[in-house]
């Protein structure tokens, strides 16, 4: 399912009603404020005008489809199903997501009107200030450098001045949530408690893990010098003089570079870190061999089929959970993240209510058939081209 992204990440700041737990209706009266939406042609197609601001198609078609996946637009999301069904069972497919990408946009202009007459023009110059200040910033991310800065933007589908304005618009409406619906209320310890249990398999289980060093002497790749030498008792002979070097304190990584066979040889025979029960046969024998030393120490040599083993433990961790006491801040703020959620909704739902009066039914379809147009006509012009 599409995320309603814009209107979410304009209430990150905020979400909480003076309660300190959740909005309460007569705070959600106060901040949901009805608009007028209307649906106009203009050139080019429908556009959807909402307290005065114009919402165009072009706009929910290039929108982020998913706020983890900010370089996929909803087009993009979408042209897999437009290629592979007809119109109408594309609209039928897509619709639903697509309606709540325009419902999202709507909500963040009805929310950023509301902001900013109850912000009122005393914040315009502080405002405007911390705006430039953003764009200072992603001028900086180029070394500086303003014409590589203005292509980034291009690519955006922005310029300075449009950057600036969005960035405005999002100081605006965060400020006024983080004024209009302070976090008050703190998160006793029966909540910490009772989050912790309910989730603690899910979050805080760690499971054994193994991370150590491992000199992989493999038989078949011993040297040997004269044909009647056995290649078993040589490679026997090299794992004993090896564990004389490590424990006269040579150091193990650079024996590992230099004798073991294994994968992780050039790498001073690090491993990374695995469950103990993922270790396959011949290397399983290595779980049990280091159960019985402690980290920093080694054993060997360890005979198996077809290898001759020295390993190093490194680091072991036992099954458990993290205690409370570690992660107590990582449950305060996901309980707190909860909170915020669970506001958010409710307020977005109360917004969309307000804007689903708008004539948004048949925006939403023209948006849909623009995008099956532009999937489809991609599509025939690859073919053409092969």
């Amino acid at each position: 399912m599409l995320v309603v992204c814009c209107f979410l990440v304009l209430l990150s700041a905020g979400g909480c009603g003076e309660n300190g737990s959740v909005l309460t209706e007569a705070e959600l009266d106060r901040i949901a404020i009805t608009e007028k939406i209307q649906l106009v042609e203009e050139a080019g197609g429908l556009v959807l005008i909402v307290g005065g601001e114009t919402i165009t198609s072009d706009e929910i078609i290039e929108a982020s489809a998913d706020p983890y996946a900010k370089d996929m637009s909803v087009a993009e999301l979408l042209r897999p199903i437009a290629q592979g069904s007809d119109l109408e069972q594309f609209k039928e497919q897509a619709r639903r997501s697509l309606k709540e990408v325009v419902m999202g946009s709507i909500s963040g202009v009805l929310l950023y009107q509301h902001a900013k007459r109850e912000i009122g023009s005393n914040a315009d110059e502080a405002v405007d200030k911390m705006a430039e200040k953003e764009l200072r910033k992603f001028v900086l991310k180029y070394g500086g450098d303003q014409a590589k800065a203005d292509e980034a933007l291009k690519e955006m589908g922005m310029d300075r001045e449009s950057y600036k304005e969005r960035h405005k618009r999002f100081i605006i409406t965060q400020s006024y949530l983080a004024s209009r619906l302070p976090y008050k209320k703190p998160v006793t310890y029966g909540e910490l408690v009772e989050y912790y249990e309910k989730n603690k398999d899910e979050l805080f289980f760690k499971p054994a893990r193994l991370k150590f060093r491992l000199i992989d002497i493999e038989i078949a790749k011993v040297e040997i010098t004269d044909p009647n030498q056995n290649r078993l008792e040589e490679s026997g002979k090299l794992g004993e003089k090896l564990m004389r070097q490590i424990r006269a304190g040579e150091d193990f990584g650079k024996l590992a570079e230099q004798y073991s066979h294994g994968h992780w040889g050039m790498f001073g025979g690090l491993w990374p870190a695995l469950q103990p029960d993922s270790l396959v046969e011949p290397y399983d024998i290595l779980a049990e061999k280091t159960e019985l030393i402690k980290t920093g120490e080694t054993a060997g040599p360890i005979e198996t089929v077809g290898h001759i083993f020295i390993v190093k433990l490194e680091e072991r961790q036992l099954e458990g959970y993290e205690p409370l006491e570690k992660v107590q801040g990582q449950v305060n703020n996901r309980i707190l993240a909860d909170r915020q959620n669970e506001a958010i909704i409710r307020l977005n739902e109360r917004l969309l209510r307000q804007a689903a009066i708008g004539e948004t039914d048949e925006f939403v379809d023209f948006c849909l058939e623009k995008i099956y147009r532009m999937s489809n006509d991609q599509e025939e012009t690859a073919v053409e081209t092969k």
